[in-house]
């Protein structure tokens, strides 16, 4: 209904009762500020063109970003999510922070939004999580405290991760790729993730079965329109 990792979102997600949490997505800009941003390109979400981290923070703030009702909205910094979403997290809002350094590496993007999480007294809500198992244990290594999850599509491929040495502390797969049997995965948290609309499997007008998908062993979803389903 809004534009995916904007402050009209995230205004609009803290809003629903009953959300445990709200996910987005952090990169380094040229000038080293944690830009809110999933593509590695900021080509599909504004009207600009190229990769992010070849904008300072500012020449980011000048893209537009089509709110589809006649506003603007614009790429926020990490600061202003965090000023935003700040009463509700103390309240007991959840924010996942998934640290997209799995293609480039972003070097210090760890050290960066932990010392800023930490400083504003935001770390019992805040979830960590990234594709990229080094990051994960990097995070553990400078705060051993902070809450993990090691994103991947296979389940099994989260659990090698973990297994490896990540210390993650959940499992983040893709929903279809639940491929191990729910003892495997009994006593973890395991929240899936979604691509596309409310209704992935059954765009028609079906709705997601989640007591099936409990049943295989996830205990959290991310979905793009939570809202429907509470």
């Amino acid at each position: 209904m809004y534009p995916e990792n904007t402050l009209l979102a995230f205004e609009k997600a803290a809003a629903i009762q009953g959300l445990t949490g709200i996910e987005l997505d952090i990169q380094l800009t040229k000038d080293g500020r944690m830009a809110v941003c999933h593509d590695e390109r900021v080509d599909r979400t504004t009207n600009g063109s190229g990769e992010l981290r070849n904008y300072t923070m500012a020449e980011l703030k000048k893209l537009k970003i089509d709110a589809r009702d006649g506003r603007w909205e614009q790429i926020p910094e990490i600061e202003e999510v965090l000023e935003l979403l700040e009463t509700r997290l103390k309240d007991g809002l959840k924010l996942n922070i998934e640290l997209k350094n799995s293609i480039f590496l972003y070097e210090g993007m760890e050290e960066k939004i932990i010392e800023l999480v930490h400083r504003k007294g935001l770390q019992d809500s805040v979830i960590y999580s990234s594709f990229y198992a080094r990051s994960i244990e990097r995070v553990k290594e400078i705060a051993p405290d902070a809450k993990t999850g090691v994103l991947d599509t296979r389940v099994s491929d989260c659990l090698y991760k973990l297994n490896g040495g990540c210390r993650a502390d959940a499992l983040h797969p893709f929903w279809r790729g639940m491929d191990l049997p729910v003892e495997r995965l009994r006593g973890l948290t395991v929240r899936a993730w979604f691509s596309g609309h409310l209704y992935p499997e059954a765009p028609t007008g079906g709705r997601l079965d989640l007591a099936a998908l409990e049943k295989i062993g996830i205990t959290d979803v991310f979905l793009n329109e939570p809202e429907k389903y509470l």
